[in-house]
């Protein structure tokens, strides 16, 4: 999980519970569509087993292809099976995920010529860099340097930040985050403060191979970017992890990248050229890519290592619209071996982070199983390698074992957290898709008020599994449940968070406890269960709102398919 900051990030599915005591002793009172439904509740003690198992010591923190994943594999396929699930894959319960390990050294500088004088900088405090591209060596020698603003390309909002030019052998300059994210508000082109999918660099990259360029160079600056360089620098100077493809990522740019910004600024100055001036004009309508009469020469060596991991695939069939489907998923994979805390531990065993999704997922699929059969077949997927950079879902989504275009949406479970009951939740990502209407009409029947993101400008909705599905026109819940909590309010909340952000997260101290407090998480399934057992049984297919970065692909993928959306 890539850490969330809206109390503990949580994505899910639903239905309709009756009303549950928690281990806390808070009583949840549900609404109820029939009285099948009612009698339902997902099985508080069965997620209790299956997370406290995945984080006991012998599964070594879950970390995808090693020794132990086998094992890891095997149990969650036991756990699927009782509670009710039938093999996803085409009568097998693995799906293969391949993967390539990329690591890259003998860097050398980052040289900038065409100035006055050639331009110099080093690998790591300067300028860090890594290839999508399975290939031994990687060397860019000489190419035009272009700085294209933002790097966006959005038809639907009439911008084009590479609008006549062609970047064939061509290097793009591009700034991080979205031109209007430094508003207060989100009613900017871009939704302002609010970061969309245009601003994350992972989009930044896919834009500059699409147009052709032979690398791509973000301009990393602390503030829109959300993180300091020390995060860019320790997240690219070690292994780079991605899915095989046919072409081994020959179709991506042949080095992608990121500058301090105070490197962005000499160059563009040995260009006469001044950066803040350049981003005024980028935050304009109508801005054109500049040449910059200067070529970047920069390259190192790749040691490659091919892979394979397995994603986990149940299915509880439909009845009357059994070829539309809804997902529910959450990863399975954690960090391993870490680095050892003060007592010598060195396993991560992400208690929290994920074994609650699967314990979650898991307890779903049985009550859903109890529940009776929905009209729409419902797809459980434990995912790997989403600590890797969302491998597993991006894998899936890829090479779907259902097509995209009969998939009617899903929730994703990433990290639910021990506590007590909040009164509200928060959508994530904001008011994205229609799914918004299902979470605020089960808000109102159980109870609940909705909240606004926190720190929205972080594009956290980006970055967990159910964006790779997201980015393919499948609207996605990503819930949160809020700080404001029934015992304590948001002071006790914003304690909560604090405290496994610094004790727990990424750690070898997120372990399970006994004494967990479940009353939270039990509020957190019933509001999962409901949601998507209304998708599960419902004949909408939710689409996103009109000005949402995903309509356009979902549009496109609908028109041309008769069946499903």
């Amino acid at each position: 999980m890539s850490y969330r900051p809206l109390a503990f990030a949580a994505l899910a599915s639903l239905t309709l519970a009756s009303c549950t005591t928690t281990s806390g002793g808070d009583e949840i009172v549900l609404a109820s569509s029939s009285s099948a439904e009612a009698a339902v509740a997902p099985s508080i003690p069965l997620m209790q087993e299956v997370t406290k198992r995945l984080s006991q010591d012998d599964f070594e923190g879950r970390a995808p292809s090693t020794a132990v994943e086998p094992k890891v594999l095997d149990y969650i396929i036991a756990k699927f099976k009782q509670a009710g699930l039938q093999p996803g894959n085409h009568g097998e319960w693995l799906q293969d995920v391949p993967t390539v390990e990329i690591t890259g050294s003998n860097y050398t500088p980052l040289t900038v010529s065409g100035g006055a004088k050639p331009l110099n900088f080093s690998f790591g405090d300067q300028y860090v860099a890594a290839s999508y591209r399975v290939t031994p060596q990687t060397r860019i020698q000489n190419s035009p340097l272009v700085f294209v603003g933002y790097g966006i390309n959005a038809p639907e909002l009439g911008w084009n930040d590479y609008a006549g030019i062609d970047m064939k052998g061509k290097t793009a300059v591009i700034l991080v985050n979205d031109p209007d994210y430094a508003m207060e508000g989100q009613d900017g082109l871009f939704k302002g403060r609010r970061m969309t999918y245009y601003g994350r660099w992972t989009y930044k990259y896919e834009e500059a191979a699409r147009q052709g360029a032979a690398a791509a160079i973000i301009v990393h600056d602390t503030f829109p970017a959300a993180y300091g360089w020390n995060v860019v620098n320790s997240s690219w100077t070690g292994a780079q992890y991605y899915v095989q493809t046919a072409d081994d990522g020959m179709s991506q740019t042949m080095a992608n990248g990121w500058v301090q910004k105070p490197v962005a600024e000499a160059i563009l100055g040995a260009a006469g050229k001044n950066l803040a001036s350049l981003t005024a004009a980028a935050q304009r309508k109508g801005f054109k890519p500049v040449p910059l009469g200067l070529t970047a020469s920069f390259g190192f060596d790749n040691a490659i290592r091919k892979a394979n991991s397995h994603n986990v695939v149940g299915i509880l069939p439909g009845t009357t619209r059994k070829d539309e489907y809804v997902l529910y998923s959450a990863h399975w994979d954690h960090l391993g071996r870490c680095t050892p805390d003060s007592t010598g531990d060195d396993i991560c065993n992400g208690a929290v982070d994920n074994a609650t999704g699967v314990g979650a997922i898991t307890a779903l699929a049985d009550a859903n199983r109890r529940a009776g059969p929905t009209a729409r077949s419902q797809v459980f997927i434990a995912l790997t390698l989403e600590e890797s950079g969302l491998l597993g879902s991006e894998y899936y989504a890829q090479n779907p074992i259902y097509p995209l275009s009969q998939t009617v949406g899903g929730v994703n479970i990433d990290a639910l957290q021990p506590g007590g009951r909040a009164r509200d939740y928060a959508m994530t990502g904001g008011d994205k898709s229609e799914l918004t209407d299902l979470f605020r009409q089960v808000l109102g029947e159980q109870g609940l008020l909705e909240s606004a993101e926190d720190s929205p400008e972080k594009g956290s909705y980006y970055r967990s599994d159910h964006f790779s599905f997201a980015k393919r026109g499948v609207p996605m819940f990503d819930l949160g449940r809020g700080n404001n909590l029934v015992s304590g309010g948001t002071a006790a909340g914003d304690a909560a968070a604090k405290d496994y952000v610094e004790n727990r997260y990424h750690q070898p101290s997120d372990e399970y406890s006994d004494s967990w407090d479940w009353a939270g998480m039990t509020e957190d399934l019933a509001l999962y269960f409901r949601l998507g057992r209304l998708l599960a049984e419902g004949t909408t297919w939710p689409n996103w709102r009109a000005s949402d970065e995903f309509r356009a692909v979902r549009d496109k993928d609908c028109a041309a398919h008769t069946a499903g959306c």
